[in-house]
């Protein structure tokens, strides 16, 4: 289970958004995430809100979606309240936990629900993430028939001994046979993996990647391992049964990761995703990295709505017991100054191909990341801050020096 929720003032039962924040959503797209927090085992170095079958404790997988329904209501009426314009949704992601541990029809239903309330958006992107063995053919088809368009499956690696640190249940071997289906199905295809893992090595992720290019799907994700206080991979590390990420290592995959995927056809977007053609993107993560409106459905989910950020009570239990008393299952909420949105804006936006604006930055400071190699000279020369590969690498140090 996930950490502690942010600190923040006190969310009102009924959901409501401040008073006049409406105006504040004009020109924004509107998203919804549906977070499914079911898991079958829970991995090593997870510290996302998810739960296995013995840590239920009173919740009911079966009536899941009945309670998203719930709070779907409750967001639309919180919208109408305040007076807030009728927008689409233009993209929809279904995340988790593994949300293809629920039917087929449950997800559907929630997507229905969606639409019902707010609508799609012509050609809007409806994604779900999947465990390579938790779907089959026929389940893909029926997530495409309810309207479903893109599916993300989380390999993380094609190493069997790299799957077993991380816990992974799936085979290596069953994946292209599960992505081939998604594509017959008629889903873009998105492959997430993971690096610098325990005892994995340069070869080890090599063949990872050479596995994932070899999948011919348009989108991959790579992310450097984090090792999360509390999770299972940070006992076995302090115990010293396995060994501590190393940052080098991790600087080295990333730059293979880069090399390789661009000779395959793929052009990075942001840090840690990579996409053939601009279509391929996911534009559900765009929506997050843009300062978008989303609204996130679930326990422990976050929403963004007119620059007040709430977010859930973490529990599934909790979280049916506040929708079974039609009360909003919010917690918290906090709407961030000028400056807070401001450092916020950058971080965000420089982790993008086309970066952040230069406007408002010390020139000698912009010319040292341009001397140190971080960020590109050309597009400083046009008023923009986009990081060069190293810059990649460091994206944090150039945030740090920015602000």
């Amino acid at each position: 289970m996930a950490g502690p929720l942010p600190d923040g003032d006190p969310a009102p039962i009924d959901g409501h958004l401040p008073v006049g924040s409406a105006s504040l959503s004009k020109g924004r797209d509107f998203g919804a995430y549906v977070h499914v927090p079911f898991c079958r085992v829970r991995c090593g170095y997870c510290d996302f809100n998810t739960y296995t079958s013995t840590e239920l404790q009173g919740a009911s997988q079966s009536d899941y979606i009945d309670e998203v329904i719930k709070e779907i209501q409750l967001a639309q009426e919180s919208l109408v309240a305040g007076g807030f314009p009728a927008r689409p949704l233009s993209t929809v992601f279904f995340g988790g936990g593994t949300p293809t541990l629920l039917p087929a029809t449950d997800l559907a239903r929630a997507l229905a629900a969606l639409s019902d309330t707010w609508g799609l958006s012509a050609g809007a992107e409806v994604t779900t993430e999947a465990n390579p063995d938790s779907v089959d053919a026929e389940y893909l088809r029926a997530l495409k028939a309810a309207g479903f368009t893109r599916v993300s499956f989380g390999v993380q690696s094609a190493v069997p001994h790299v799957l077993a640190t991380l816990d992974r249940t799936h085979d290596p071997k069953r994946v292209p046979g599960v992505v081939q289906a998604a594509k017959d199905a008629g889903l873009e295809v998105s492959v997430d993996l993971i690096y610098g893992t325990p005892g994995e090595s340069l070869d080890d992720w090599r063949q990872s990647l050479e596995h994932a290019i070899s999948l011919d799907t348009g989108h991959i994700s790579a992310y450097a391992l984090i090792v999360e206080q509390g999770t299972a991979m940070e006992r076995r590390i302090r115990r010293g049964e396995i060994a501590t990420p190393d940052d080098d290592l991790q600087a080295d995959m990333y730059e293979l990761a880069d090399t390789m995927l661009r000779e395959a056809g793929f052009d990075w977007y942001e840090v840690s995703n990579w996409a053939k053609t601009d279509a391929q993107r996911s534009r559900h993560n765009l929506s997050y990295w843009t300062n978008q409106d989303w609204w996130g459905f679930g326990p422990g989910s976050h929403s963004h709505v007119a620059g007040t950020r709430f977010w859930n009570v973490k529990h599934p239990a909790a979280y049916a017991q506040r929708l079974s008393l039609g009360e909003s299952p919010a917690a918290g909420r906090e709407q961030p100054d000028a400056e807070a949105t401001s450092l916020e804006r950058v971080l965000l936006e420089i982790r993008l191909y086309g970066g952040t604006s230069s406007a408002g930055f010390d020139s000698a400071l912009v010319a040292g990341l341009i001397g140190d190699g971080l960020i590109t000279y050309e597009a400083a020369r046009a008023g923009q801050l986009v990081l060069t590969l190293a810059g990649r690498l460091r994206a944090d140090e150039v945030v740090r020096r920015l602000m």
